[in-house]
Order: C-alpha cells, then structure tokens, then sequence
C-alpha cells in the first residue's frame, strides 16, 4: 500500500516539477521526497482568490510565494517582508480623480463589515473639511476562515457599492500586521502621489476629522510623521506577552520613537523613504514599532503633536466640549464610537 502510494506521487508530480524521477528505491525515503514535494509545489504559486478559498487552513508562511531560506518556515518571528504582494481589489484612480489633501487608511479584517459599516456611517462620511478632500479607504489582506467565500462574495458587492476596499494578497493576521501596513505604504507611494498626508487610522477609533485636518493645514509637508509618539519603550522579553520579541529578533532593550499604531499621521513623501529604507531594516512584526525603525535608519525625527491630549491609546470618557478637542481616541464599542460621533455633530452642539 505505501509503495502504490509512493509511485502515484512519483507519477503526479513528475509533469508538474519537469523532474525525471526514475523511481523510489526505498520507502524509507518516500516521506521526506513528499514533503519536499509538497513544499515546492505550494511555493511554486502566487494566491490568488480561489487558491486562499482553498488553503486557507495552510500557514501563512506558505500563502504568498516565499523564496526564503527553509529555517523561516518554522520561525514565528520572521516577517515575510520585503516581498512583491498584488492587489486583488483596487482603486487606483481614486485619489487623483478626488484631488486629495489627506487621505484615511483604515486596516481591518476582511469578515469584519460591522466596523466599516459604523466607520461609513460616521466619520468616514466627512469627504471635505476645511475646503480640502478627504478620502478613505479600508485595507485588507485575504481571509483564512473557512467561510472566505463567502466573505470574498461580500467584499466584491461591499466594494462595487462603496469603492473603498483594497485587498491585497496577503493572509490577513496579527502576526502580518507589518506587511499589512508596508503594503499600505506601497500602495500611498504609488497611487495616492498628489495627496500632501495620509493617516493610518485602526478601525475602533474615533476621529474628529474636522481637528485633523485643521492641523495639517499648518504641518510640515516632508519628513512629518506624528500621532501618539513614544520615546525610550522598552523591549518586552517575557515570552507570555502578546508583544513578546526575544534578543535574537531585536537586541536593543529600548525600541527607537515610534507613533502608537492606533492611527498616526505622515506627510506623503515618506511612503517611497519607508519602504526603501525597510530593504535595510529586518521586520519585526511589531508594524508601528518596525516604522520607527525605518524612521530611525533614515535618520527623521518623530514630531510630537502640538499638544499632549490630541490622541488617546485608551478611551476617553464622552463629553462634547472633550471630543471637541481631540483627534483620535480608542473607543469601547462600535456603538460608542457611532453615538460619540453622533452626539457630537447635532445642531447647536454647545461645543
């Protein structure tokens, strides 16, 4: 039964691999040739929609084409990074049709239409402040449930209705929060040029639209990257932490400055310097931690916002005249984050 099974791989995958197999000797050797076999095979494939409904149980290490050294496939710190990703939903034109000054990426779970719903219906909705575009859009990377076909069938309604997904051929973990946002950059730097800003913005924050733009009217225009920026963060070594990264990842016990991921702010000729420098810099899948890296390398300097109470890593108890000031806080719930959002913009609002 093992040497039938040995021979009809044998026969499988001679055609495939252009590979003249005379035959298998032992089937000693039989195992090791089928997993060789198999991992040639999966990294012979660039995903594609049909291919991530199909695998998507697999490793993310196997989803996208890898022609890295065999030791990354068991390492889970190692960021599959730099690495040519394509989108499978774009909106190429968008921000040169619209004549953006600022516009809004929003990372999210491709499953996860709740959060661009309660973003659509609220400050996602606020296309044009202080005589200036904005635009926004969400990115994904492809899903590894099991319903990801249905989830793909509801994304290509979702983006003919709207026309603000972009989905890349990534599989869309917390572990590739990194090639998610250096995706992001890629794509800012290839299609977003005429755009003078863009924020990255995580999709339960809320955003007083109106505040930021108002900043940006007198901000830099180059080397300008700001949010909640943190100096002197030390290096977390304790492997129960959920931003765990032992020496041999990262040695220094202090990371460089870095803007907190729930959204910061970056002037659009920085998306070409990042993703340059990041062919110099190792990923770390830490994404906001990994930019001030690159920010690092590139020798730029963070720039703190002009007050210490515009953004907010924890949420922020609601109050009109409050909200009224800030730019970004971290909500509980999408519900609070579309009540705040609605409170705030009724008629006559005190503040």
């Amino acid at each position: 039964m093992v040497e039938d099974i040995c021979i009809i791989e044998e026969q499988r995958h001679v055609k495939r691999l252009g590979v003249k197999i005379r035959s298998l000797r032992s089937c000693i050797f039989s195992i090791p040739l089928l997993v060789l076999l198999l991992f040639y095979y999966i990294d012979s494939y660039v995903l594609t929609e049909t291919w991530a409904s199909t695998v998507g149980f697999l490793s993310e290490t196997f989803i996208t084409k890898n022609e890295s050294q065999p030791w990354r496939l068991s390492d889970p710190y190692y960021v599959n990074y730099p690495q040519k990703y394509h989108f499978v939903k774009n909106e190429p034109e968008k921000c040169r049709k619209e004549n953006t000054f600022v516009v809004l990426m929003v990372p999210v779970a491709s499953g996860n239409t709740a959060a661009r719903d309660a973003i659509r219906a609220t400050w996602g909705t606020e296309k044009w402040v202080e005589n200036k575009v904005v635009s926004m859009f969400f990115l994904l990377g492809l899903s590894s449930s099991e319903e990801n076909t249905t989830v793909q069938k509801q994304l290509l309604e979702e983006s003919a209705r709207y026309h603000d997904i972009l989905q890349c051929d990534f599989l869309d973990t917390y572990h590739n929060l990194t090639i998610k946002t250096m995706v992001m950059l890629e794509w800012l730097a290839r299609y977003c040029q005429n755009a003078s800003y863009a924020m990255k913005i995580d999709s339960d924050i809320f955003l007083n639209v109106n505040n930021l733009v108002k900043m940006l009217l007198s901000a830099p225009t180059e080397n300008y990257m700001t949010g909640l920026v943190t100096r002197g963060g030390s290096v977390l070594r304790d492997p129960r932490s959920k931003w765990y990264l032992p020496k041999t990842v990262y040695a220094p016990a202090l990371y460089p400055p870095y803007a907190l991921g729930l959204g910061y702010v970056l002037s659009l000729d920085l998306p070409k310097k990042l993703v340059e420098a990041a062919k110099h810099v190792k990923a770390v899948y830490i994404e906001d931690v990994y930019l001030g890296m690159c920010m690092k390398h590139l020798g730029i300097s963070m720039t703190f916002p002009s007050r210490n109470d515009l953004f907010h890593v924890f949420p922020v108890k609601y109050n009109p005249c409050r909200y009224s000031e800030l730019i970004a806080t971290t909500t509980r719930s999408l519900r609070d984050q579309v009540e705040f959002w609605k409170d705030l913009h009724k008629p006559q609002q005190p503040c």
